[in-house]
């Protein structure tokens, strides 16, 4: 899922500046793009226990978390993910002994103030730097869409999704290195436009659909289900891209007077492009992103090659944020509440199992919001700001669940469940 809508889809665009005012007095947008200074880290360990963030709530919702941990455990095990360790003083070793710490704690049974006192006593925390160097991070959201298709070109479903050219290389971390060429050289491979325009893909075809832009929405997302004329549904995964930056196509729409800022989804743009489907092409080729496919089996795989689950994976700039480990994300996040939409306080344990094509810097991170309509949905409404922490478990701890239980009453950032509006189960 490396190529992401990332949901922003031009929604920045809402901040704005009005009435007359000097450039003293002008507040610029936020830059949630900003990258790091060289040499600093996207982490800075809490070192006063009132900084840590309330976790209640989150400690009562659990569900889905102990399958999630047990995925990062999986690519943790594999060689390869070695390499990407130490992150400042964060080992792999100790990476590996917080998710099983966790875990463990998890099967212990613990749950609410009990599981969160354990947490406190047994991991340090860190806070992601943001955009700011506040902790500001932007959340946005991703899904994995379900269009109909066919393993043939055939009636309707004339537009392909293609599988990765034998000459497009990647490095060892994933990088795309461009064309291969004579002696060992490489050069940039096409832009998206140029690529549809040679027809230099005819033959690598994986699977058709049946609309250009359900094509794009699947480049953005960087996964989708393809369900065939006998039911079956045949997942495609992200396998490469062409090394291209992404370019926001909503942004375009908006430049371009074609969607309002203020009425701007994924939805509106759907709408548009099935009045206008001759201007598809004129407006995807805004980015130069080109994504390919592979056939894969199961769930959808993040760029860990590990299931994602929704509401529980997130994906971050993997060039600073340390892989496969375990977070915790304090935002006001979508969530569908019979047949509406709303939006609502949102705290939960997630794992960074994921990156995107617009998801660079400290100050970005996008949430899987799961499969389907639903999830494009709530993907297309979030855009937020919120804090971003990570848990390692402390020096001389191990996995276990055992721990000094103390009086919990006392405890710093205290939620008082007794109150009705703060009860875990009005949140859902």
């Amino acid at each position: 899922m490396k190529a992401r809508w990332m949901a922003a889809l031009g929604l920045g665009l809402l901040l704005g500046i009005g009435g007359c005012k000097t450039a003293q007095e002008v507040e610029l947008p936020p830059d949630y793009s900003r990258p790091l200074p060289p040499g600093e880290l996207a982490l800075r360990k809490i070192t006063d226990p009132a900084d840590i963030p309330s976790m209640t709530i989150a400690c009562y919702e659990l569900d889905k978390l102990r399958e999630a941990i047990d995925n990062s455990l999986s690519y943790m095990s594999k060689p390869s993910s070695q390499k990407f360790y130490p992150y400042g003083e964060i080992s792999h070793a100790q990476v590996v002994a917080s998710l099983e710490a966790f875990g463990q704690l998890l099967d212990s049974g613990l749950t609410g103030k009990q599981l969160e006192a354990a947490i406190r006593e047994k991991f340090d925390v860190y806070t992601s730097v943001g955009w700011d160097n506040k902790g500001t991070v932007l959340f946005t959201g991703y899904y994995t869409p379900i269009f109909d298709g066919s393993m043939t070109q055939s009636g309707r479903f004339q537009y392909p999704l293609y599988k990765q050219p034998a000459d497009l290389v990647k490095g060892e971390n994933g990088e795309i290195l461009g064309r291969s060429g004579p002696g060992g050289q490489f050069t940039p491979y096409p832009s998206r436009a140029e690529l549809e325009a040679s027809g230099e893909l005819k033959g690598k075809e994986l699977i058709w659909l049946s609309d250009p832009f359900e094509v794009y929405i699947a480049h953005v997302q960087g996964s989708a289900k393809i369900r065939t004329a006998n039911g079956k549904l045949v997942t495609v995964s992200y396998a490469a891209n062409n090394g291209h930056e992404y370019a926001s196509v909503g942004q375009a729409l908006v430049k371009a007077g074609k969607i309002p800022a203020d009425k701007l989804s994924l939805k509106s743009m759907m709408a548009y492009f099935k009045a206008h489907p001759n201007e598809v092409n004129q407006y995807v080729a805004a980015n130069p992103r080109f994504v390919f496919f592979r056939a894969d089996e199961g769930e959808p795989r993040g760029s860990l090659n590990e299931p994602v689950i929704a509401l529980r994976t997130i994906a971050t700039d993997k060039s600073i944020y340390p892989r496969a480990s375990l977070a915790f994300l304090q935002s006001i996040l979508p969530r569908t509440v019979g047949t509406e939409t709303v939006t609502r306080p949102f705290q939960r344990f997630v794992l960074d199992q994921d990156t995107g094509g617009a998801i660079r810097a400290p100050g970005r991170c996008d949430v899987y919001m799961g499969q389907g309509d639903e999830a494009g949905e709530l993907a297309g409404k979030t855009y937020q700001e919120g804090r971003l922490y990570y848990f390692f478990l402390k020096p001389g701890q191990t996995p276990g669940p055992a721990f000094d239980s103390k009086p919990i009453e006392t405890l710093p950032g205290r939620i008082d469940l007794t109150d009705p509006t703060m009860n875990p189960t009005r949140t859902r």
